[in-house]
């Protein structure tokens, strides 16, 4: 059977990786690291990558960006490969994480789910037609306790519609400061925080007398536990080193 480590396995998606494990997805969770440590969990938990001397098929990280470099050395120093879930990181972090894929596997997603990344795909696809007439807005709604704003997925979302729409481009990220018409290049990007909302992201394309939309909700925490093992699962079977994403998964 698969083993993984969960890093940040005291957290909410954490937990969610660990319970579907535990409820049968063929995957057996060997160890967790969380700066917290714990006692109320069926598998060893460490403070520290460095303190644990198993060994285990893939790494799942949903943790804060302050935990990266310790597993980048983890993964590099063992040779497991990792799955980064983790969003926030800074350019310098970015460049460590591709530093370390010319050494070990590193499967990274802002979002796991298997429907957003199918989502980015219509977004291409709808920029590519509409992108050189229509307006790009990007709204996307987390709970109150995300940090990072806008959101990864939102800028993966707006990646995917610039690489397409075949014009310059220019994020921005609020209007109120802005006392000018909105310009062609522009897209735009609003964070809303509030509840416990798990996510939504709705993209839309505003033309002359027509508006397209394009949205996706996630109703429960789940879909990102479930996409994350599917992503160990496919980079346990990997030997080279690399980037590797969720269009891996949806091809």
């Amino acid at each position: 059977m698969l083993k993984i480590i969960i890093s940040g396995c005291n957290g909410h998606m954490g937990r969610a990786v660990a319970d579907l494990c535990a409820a049968g997805a063929g995957v057996e969770v060997a160890a967790g690291f969380d700066v917290l440590g714990a006692s109320d969990r069926e598998f060893p938990v460490y403070t520290s990558p460095a303190l644990f001397s198993g060994r285990a098929d893939a790494l799942i990280d949903f943790s804060s960006p302050a935990a990266l470099e310790g597993l980048l050395d983890f993964a590099q120093s063992t040779g497991t490969p990792l799955v980064l879930a983790t969003t926030g990181y800074t350019p310098e972090q970015e460049d460590q994480v591709r530093a370390a894929a010319q050494v070990v596997p590193i499967f990274r997603s802002a979002n796991m789910s298997l429907g957003i990344n199918v989502l980015l795909e219509l977004v291409r696809k709808a920029a590519s037609v509409l992108g050189g007439s229509y307006d790009i807005e990007i709204v996307e709604r987390h709970h109150r306790r995300k940090v990072d704003a806008p959101s990864g997925t939102a800028l993966m979302i707006a990646g995917a519609a610039a690489s397409a729409c075949g014009h310059e481009t220019e994020y921005v990220y609020e209007r109120h400061s802005v006392r000018r018409p909105r310009e062609k290049k522009e897209i735009g990007i609003s964070a809303v925080r509030g509840g416990t909302i798990v996510g939504e992201h709705e993209i839309i394309f505003a033309g002359h007398d027509e508006v397209v939309e394009i949205r996706h909700t996630a109703l429960s925490r789940e879909i990102f536990a479930q996409g994350a093992v599917e992503a160990a699962k496919y980079l346990a079977g990997v030997k080279k080193p690399g980037l590797y994403d969720m269009s891996m998964l949806v091809k």
